[in-house]
């Protein structure tokens, strides 16, 4: 079996797969300081309930955004699956897609990955990835699978940490869909529930015309990360939701250097 990670800025996300089969998927909230041991602890039961050992394991890849939780990550696989893990973006297993920006180096190792799975699940299509987590981005990736470009922009969360922290009056509220489609508020938490949700909902319809009118041709929008359940119901801006695009474009890029026989 592969046990794919994700380390994202607010969580990280292990997955084990058995060639493409994903059989199960976990996240911990990111924590550069810890240790293999703990990552184990935490791991080891989780797979147990799942019915998985962890000398099942055969291959770690890894993809972060937060270097400094490599190491102990990279400790884990030696110590714990006795294998060295292969890091996304590096010798052997560099991305086999284009970056055709200005600063190729500086591609976030998750957007890397979201282009290759989008690319396996729309071959042959431009397509407009959209990942809702500590940033929100959208990305263009060409019919050929490469990395075109795109934008980033705050997320759904930090926005609203912003607006609670800046405003001593405001309350912590939780992200969900208002109850209704009304934008005129009768309290405090509805009102801020409204700006935040209607806010994103107009500046995705805003920025996905404005590029669809830029690359002026037809273009699969794909959304993922965790808060893009939370704008499911607007089923205008979507044309799929992938809540395991990243993951899953770990496990093609591992095959892309071990294929499957």
């Amino acid at each position: 079996m592969l046990l794919a990670i994700d380390v994202g800025n607010t969580n990280a996300k292990f997955a084990l797969f058995r060639g493409t089969e994903l059989l199960a998927r976990w996240r911990i909230a990111t924590d550069d300081r810890r240790t293999a041991d703990e990552y184990m602890v935490w791991l080891d039961q989780l797979m147990r309930i799942e019915g998985h050992d962890r000398t099942d394991v055969e291959a770690v890849i890894i993809s972060t955004v937060v270097p400094r939780a490599l190491h102990n990550l990279q400790l884990l696989a030696h110590k714990y699956f006795g294998v060295d893990a292969l890091v996304a973006g590096r010798e052997p297993v560099t991305w086999g897609i284009a970056l055709r920006v200005d600063e190729p180096q500086s591609v976030g190792a998750d957007r890397a990955v979201n282009a290759i799975s989008a690319q396996a699940v729309e071959p042959g299509k431009d397509k407009l990835v959209i990942s809702f987590g500590t940033a929100t981005t959208l990305d263009h990736i060409g019919p050929d699978g490469a990395y075109l470009g795109g934008i980033i922009a705050p997320g759904v969360n930090l926005s609203l940490e912003a607006l609670v922290a800046a405003a001593a009056k405001l309350p912590r509220i939780a992200i969900e869909a208002p109850a209704t489609s009304s934008v005129i508020g009768r309290t405090t938490e509805s009102q801020m529930l409204i700006g935040v949700y209607w806010g994103y909902v107009s500046m995705m319809e805003g920025l996905i015309a404005r590029m669809k009118a830029e690359i002026g041709k037809p273009l699969t929008v794909i959304a993922t990360g965790g808060l893009a359940t939370l704008f499911q119901e607007q089923g205008h801006l979507f044309d799929r939701i992938e809540p395991d695009l990243t993951l899953n474009g770990l496990m093609h890029l591992y095959h892309q250097w071990k294929p499957i026989i």
